[in-house]
């Protein structure tokens, strides 16, 4: 055979093979194409929240606490998220004081709920307040999704956990109240770690006041249930430990008491509902 007719016979070769391969990538390309449509969009940051909300509650109910472990996993999503995830900005009319005198009202937006957890939003204006209040049997996760808030909070004292507390309070419990220890007293600024608290710590009862337009998610496992039985929101005075106690010792250098009286919920505590206008939950 001739030179020329080897290299022609070799060409052909190569353009036939040249051709299978071109082949081959279209139908794997077509392929994972197909594989990729099947998978479909990723989630939104709402519905992994929701997803795993569904995970960690599962078997949850009145003082009961997710594992730690479920507890780094749900704070994990919530980290993650911000403002932009559920459809919010500081210019929506839910954040503005108005010309009316004494505190704003709080919108509150409602994105689920069933009797294992509830995910929900709290809109507050500037000097915006919730007051004092607690969440019986509950574990409850705060994001900041935006702004400055000051919290403050406290957990119940039942009795003397350490040598350093060395008088009962009972002993010398004013009439009608409680002693609780702080648990925080300062500001937090968006973005900032997830706080959470859980049924007898990290702060049980806590009181929000807005120093800029803020918004606050919340997710609670369970949520607060009827009067009737016994886990509604009861609302609570504060007052510092030294007003009924004059002289007696029991402040450690590193704990902060207050003695917490029960109250009516207040008539300026005003809460307006409205419609979660975000991504929403996909439940199957």
């Amino acid at each position: 055979m001739k030179v020329g007719e080897k290299l022609a016979e070799q060409t052909a070769s190569e353009v036939s093979a040249s051709k299978s391969a071109s082949e081959k990538r279209r139908q794997s390309s077509k392929k994972s194409g197909r594989k990729q449509k099947k998978l479909g969009p990723m989630p939104s940051a709402v519905q992994r929240l929701f997803e795993t909300c569904k995970e960690v509650f599962a078997n949850g109910g009145p003082g009961i606490v997710p594992s730690p472990g479920d507890v780094d996993r749900l704070r994990s999503i919530l980290d993650n998220m911000d403002a932009s995830d559920v459809g919010l900005t500081p210019k929506m009319p839910y954040f503005r004081h108005g010309a009316s005198k004494g505190r704003p009202p709080i919108t509150y937006l409602h994105i689920y709920e069933c009797d294992k957890f509830s995910i929900c939003i709290f809109c507050l204006p500037p000097s915006g307040v919730i007051p004092l209040h607690n969440h019986p049997g509950m574990t409850v996760f705060s994001k900041l999704l935006f702004g400055s808030l000051h919290v403050k909070s406290y957990d119940w004292v039942n009795r003397p956990q350490d040598s350093a507390e060395i008088v009962d309070p009972l002993h010398f419990q004013p009439p009608g109240l409680r002693l609780a220890k702080v648990k925080t007293d300062g500001t937090f600024t968006a973005p900032c770690r997830t706080s959470v608290l859980f049924p007898q710590d990290g702060g049980n009862l806590h009181c929000f006041t807005a120093k800029t337009s803020c918004a606050v998610l919340d997710v609670l496992g369970p949520p607060y249930s009827d009067p009737e039985e016994g886990r509604d929101c009861t609302y609570y005075n504060d007052f510092p430990y030294a007003s009924f106690c004059g002289d007696a010792e029991f402040l450690t250098d590193d704990v902060e008491y207050a003695w917490l009286e029960e109250r009516k919920k207040p008539d300026e505590f005003i809460v307006d509902g409205a419609n979660y206008s975000g991504p929403k939950i996909m439940d199957q």
